[in-house]
């Protein structure tokens, strides 16, 4: 028994790890993917702001259309890029070599990025960019630091400043951030931007999400049922052995 319990303890161990590994706490998303207005909105500011530099290489647009409840006509009018056909992935306009040139490192792929890391985390380090004079595009991350990715959204959400810890015998590091210029949209309103953006790549990550959600609520009731049979059975088979 004293085996079996040091090698569950050891085998948590990474786990343990992995979960205490600190950094800036995340701000709740509050996404709802049964809005298809936020997605639809969300599809819109990803094709206006990110697709020119991030694909969508898992997603189909016809699929994306069918799935948040664009229209044919509104897909080929203010969806597809170039000589892009509805049933093309979803690809980024930027070649990797311009990627390279521009950013140093090419950029990421965002089809499996709220699964990779989550919707708060998305949503927490959209609205984490600070002034930095030091870094190439005049701005750094508080959740990822020395990221190569420039604020895009920064004129809409306006400039902020980092807050930085001091705690005694480590270098100060940047633990959150202040506003300090306002942006074109009120406050509320580039949340409100954000949280669409967040929710739309949650979307695009696991398209099925919602099906599998109501699925899963039959399949438990189906249990339920079954349950409540076999202990009937179970009652009726070994009611003479007792």
């Amino acid at each position: 028994m004293k085996k079996l319990l040091a090698t569950a303890a050891l085998a948590l161990l990474p786990v343990l790890g992995f979960a205490n590994t600190g950094g800036p706490a995340l701000q709740q998303s509050n996404i709802d993917l049964r809005d298809q207005a936020s997605l639809q909105r969300g599809a819109k500011y990803y094709m206006s702001y990110c697709s020119g530099c991030h694909s969508l290489q898992y997603m189909r647009y016809n699929r994306m259309a069918a799935d948040i409840g664009i229209s044919d006509t509104d897909l080929r009018k203010y969806f597809l890029v170039g000589d892009a056909k509805p049933g093309d992935l979803i690809k980024r306009s930027m070649t990797d070599a311009d990627a390279q040139k521009w950013f140093g490192v090419a950029s990421p792929d965002l089809t499996l990025v709220a699964r990779w890391r989550t919707p708060d985390w998305i949503y927490t380090y959209l609205k984490s960019f600070y002034l930095d004079p030091t870094r190439a595009y005049g701005v750094n991350n508080v959740l990822f630091p020395n990221v190569a990715m420039p604020n895009v959204l920064g004129d809409l959400g306006g400039d902020q400043e980092a807050v930085m810890s001091h705690h005694a015998g480590s270098t100060p590091v940047a633990e959150g951030v202040k506003p300090i210029k306002p942006g074109s949209l009120p406050p509320a309103q580039y949340d409100a931007m954000i949280r669409d953006i967040t929710a739309f790549l949650a979307y695009v990550g696991e398209p099925i999400q919602q099906e599998r959600k109501r699925l899963g609520a039959y399949v438990l009731v189906f249990l339920g049922f079954f349950f409540v049979i076999a202990y009937l059975m179970k009652k009726e088979y070994w009611k003479d052995v007792h």
